[in-house]
């Protein structure tokens, strides 16, 4: 689930970085039907894929620091 995670990312932030250099270009040549389509398309799939992909990342190192924690003998801490 780790490396699924970290893909996940890798393509959020991708498509995220794709979006941002197409508006910047768009902003020098014109804003032309590519442009529109290519920034918008690639906001899509940075929601879709990168939401999902943070929260996966976070619950698999929330559960190897329990595993990790219950292995050294130390039970899960508890933090308030």
């Amino acid at each position: 689930m780790g490396r699924l995670a970290s893909l996940g990312q890798r393509v959020g932030y991708g498509l995220l970085l794709l979006g941002i250099v197409a508006f910047v270009a768009g902003l020098f040549v014109g804003f032309g039907g590519w442009a529109g389509t290519v920034v918008i398309a690639s906001l899509a799939g940075t929601c879709v894929t990168l939401a999902p992909a943070i929260v996966l990342g976070y619950a698999v190192r929330a559960a190897q620091r329990e595993d990790d924690e219950r292995a050294s003998g130390n039970g899960p801490s508890r933090r308030r």
